[in-house]
């Protein structure tokens, strides 16, 4: 018996290995297409973030590819009879789908470190590979056209000249979002990313700053954040440890409850003396577009957290409903087999799993149980053609 498993474990692990290969590195191009395309990216930042590309594909092709897997091993164990004939020497089918099930466990394992620890790592050495190339980028176009403009951000940069990193008399005009125009003029600025504050330091020396169109004062030097560009991807809960979301979730609900209290006072005060303009502020702000937005970031961290464990677990959903499927097919052509098996995941697992998604970020629904329910249809489908292949 142990003979057996060791050989169906040992066929899993050198199909798996092959063809995860094979589609990560399919992936990979495609999504280094994508970035080079998106950020303008040379030759060597593109060599540069290969490696970081990797970890985040991985956790999307392990459960496809290891369904494929057990499409191929189980079902040519099954169109070669040999279900059969372990069936007729009294070996249950279950101790069959064992090596399977092993496999899938450490591969949920392995993708839950993956998406907590690896993927985070590697999100911020990409974003400070992409962060360089973009100084780069930033200063050949000054360089060239003497000119950086960013619509969407609302801010113009002009210079006389560049010479290395250092812009000579640059110009800078920004328009916050609702806020009023600022110009500054210098002798000479620098720049440098901040990805984790999602800000550009401009460094200007001997500055002179303007607010509406008046120059208003002088500075010898002066520090003006503004926002990164379009094409930098922003922080977001994936690209964080469940430890940090866990934190950043505890310090929001002490903001939070904080908040409450200030809230809860001033009403208390209002009331007390009759002050109902006030009264009516407070109950504005209480519902303003900065708790709004505290709100939704709460709903897409409890999201992520709940997302990692359940697509983390997908692969061991995927071979308990691959499985068996492989086997009650008996074909040899295990291509068939796997597009059979995989259409309605494609039609069904991954759309319901998308509108939970949806929902769940929005705060419609508790992501606690309802990120569950891709994976509870296939385990239903799964125990049924489990059945069927146990009676048969």
């Amino acid at each position: 018996m142990k003979i057996l498993q060791r050989y169906i474990l040992l066929e899993l692990l050198k199909v798996f290995g092959l063809l995860l290969s094979v589609l990560t590195v399919v992936l990979l191009f495609v999504g280094v297409f994508q970035e080079a395309q998106q950020k303008g990216l040379g030759a060597d930042q593109i060599i540069q973030i290969l490696p970081y590309l990797i970890p985040s594909l991985l956790p999307y092709t392990i459960p496809s590819t290891l369904l494929l897997s057990v499409c191929v091993v189980y079902g040519r164990l099954a169109g070669d009879q040999e279900i059969i004939a372990t069936k007729s020497a009294g070996i249950n089918p279950i101790s069959l789908l064992m090596p399977a099930f092993m496999l899938s466990v450490v591969l949920a394992v392995g993708s839950l470190i993956l998406a907590d620890r690896i993927i985070p790592w590697s999100i911020t050495r990409m974003q400070f590979t992409i962060s360089q190339a973009l100084e780069d980028i930033f200063l050949d176009k000054l360089r060239a056209t003497h000119l950086m403009s960013d619509q969407q951000q609302g801010y113009t940069i002009s210079v006389v000249d560049v010479q290395g990193k250092t812009l000579i008399h640059p110009t800078f005009q920004y328009t916050p979002k609702g806020g009023s125009p600022v110009t500054l003029q210098a002798q000479e600025a620098t720049f440098n990313f901040d990805l984790e504050n999602e800000v550009v330091i401009l460094n200007l020396k001997k500055c002179h700053i303007a607010a509406n169109g008046e120059t208003s004062f002088y500075v010898e030097e002066e520090q003006h954040p503004f926002p990164l560009p379009a094409q930098i991807s922003r922080v977001n809960a994936r690209h964080m440890s469940l430890d940090q979301i866990e934190q950043e979730l505890e310090e929001m609900k002490i903001l939070h409850e904080q908040r409450l209290i200030k809230t809860e006072i001033k009403t208390a005060f209002s009331l007390m003396t009759g002050d109902f303009q006030v009264l009516a502020a407070t109950a504005q702000d209480h519902s303003n577009a900065a708790t709004r937005h505290e709100e939704n970031l709460r709903n897409k961290m409890k999201t992520e957290r709940h997302t990692r464990f359940a697509l983390s677990t997908s692969c061991l959903f995927f071979v308990f409903l691959g499985a068996p499927y492989s086997i009650s097919q008996a074909r040899k052509q295990f291509l068939t087999t796997f597009f059979l098996c995989f259409l309605p995941i494609l039609l069904l697992y991954y759309p319901v799993a998308l509108l939970i998604l949806t929902l769940a970020k929005n705060g419609e629904i508790d992501p606690s149980w309802s990120m569950w329910i891709p994976n509870l249809i296939l385990f239903i489908a799964g125990a049924v053609i489990l059945r069927r292949v146990m009676q048969n």
